[in-house]
């Protein structure tokens, strides 16, 4: 069996890890692979590395993909996808194993629903926002970042008596953001499921700063739901669209909420007032040992599925168990933060 692999979108942690379990699952069952450079594109252009098993050891601890990546999406343009469908055969593959987030996998579900493609897909967001599996990897190493970036903000808020804002990634789902406020003990954090009022949070800053804490920490989601209130006293709602700009999936280009929220609040307290945006801080860096885990486990079953000649699935995180799962099932909702998280810990944010 020849099996290609790529990997689309944005970066994350133990991407390798999936790489390297793929290919030796692959190679111990006497087939080879490939490595298709920078996502779709260079199925697109049938770009690619062949890859052995001796050579990928070393990945493991590596952060972002061997093989590169890119938001490239082939239904732009019938003929691209031609193109794929075209380099599969010439190349005489046998299956594709598509590692990425709602965007990728949902290019792999549509080939297989339209052309019945050879697909597998493994599940890859930091924002751990994709439906029918329990977590993604990516998601614990970018929590750990946040973790150790707000701790470091937090001696500084201290010693200034200001309030930090931090900007989180995360679009639709609040994963990261709670997650992480959580774990730091963050005074507020906003996330897209749930609207706040910013003038609230305000109330509550300046109540911690009235019993003794000189300094706050607050969380934001990049896509959170903001709403204030102006000086006449109608609400407002914290603009999130502000380049306009879109990407191939034709999703807006998020970036500046942050900013916005820490002016609102300096405005609001009278309290000096910093943003930090931590960008693509949250994809970088070595994987954690969780991730390291578990993007091999699935890494390996996705090559179990593909020697087992079982299209159309993806693998996906039940308990303690990987399961497969159909891509069109996997990519058709966006799993968002459920309620019970944001009741939990409501306990300290009030």
């Amino acid at each position: 069996m020849k099996v290609a692999l790529l990997t689309g979108g944005g970066d994350c942690p133990a991407l390798n890890a999936v790489i390297r379990a793929v290919v030796r699952t692959i190679e111990n069952a006497g087939g080879e692979t490939i490595g298709f450079l920078e996502g779709w594109r260079g199925a697109i252009e049938g770009n690619f590395t062949p890859l052995k098993a001796c050579e990928t050891d070393e990945i493991l601890p590596k952060g972002g993909t061997i093989l590169g990546s890119s938001r490239t999406n082939p239904y732009k343009d019938p003929a691209l996808v031609e193109k794929i469908l075209s380099n599969f055969k010439e190349l005489g593959l046998d299956a594709l194993v598509a590692i990425g987030g709602d965007d990728t996998l949902g290019v792999a579900s549509k080939l297989y629903s339209d052309y019945k493609f050879n697909t597998i897909g493994v599940p890859k967001t930091i924002d751990n926002d994709l439906s029918s599996t329990d977590f993604t990897f990516g998601f614990d190493t970018c929590l750990n970042t946040v973790m150790d970036a707000v701790d470091k903000l937090r001696t500084t808020a201290e010693s200034h008596r200001r309030v930090m804002v931090v900007e989180c990634m995360g679009r639709h789902a609040g994963w990261i953001t709670a997650f992480s406020g959580i774990a730091n003990s963050a005074d507020a954090f906003m996330v897209p499921e749930r609207p706040t009022l910013l003038d609230d949070v305000c109330e509550l800053l300046k109540r911690r700063r009235e019993a003794g804490k000189k300094y706050g920490m607050v969380l934001v989601s990049e896509g959170a739901t903001i709403n204030y209130k102006d000086a006449n006293g109608n609400v407002k709602t914290v603009d999130l669209s502000q380049t306009g700009k879109k990407d191939d999936f034709g999703h807006i280009q998020l970036g500046g909420i942050g900013k916005q929220v820490a002016d609102l609040i300096k405005s609001k307290t009278g309290i000096e007032t910093r943003e930090v945006v931590l960008g693509h801080l949250q994809r970088g860096g070595s994987p954690s040992a969780y991730d390291r885990v578990l993007g091999t486990r699935l890494g390996i079953h996705a090559g179990r599925l593909a020697l087992k000649k079982d299209f159309g699935k993806m693998v996906a995180l039940r308990g303690l168990k990987i399961v497969a799962v159909p891509l069109a099932e996997a990519v058709g909702q966006m799993r968002t933060l459920p309620e019970e998280f944001l009741d939990e810990a409501s306990e300290f944010l009030r």
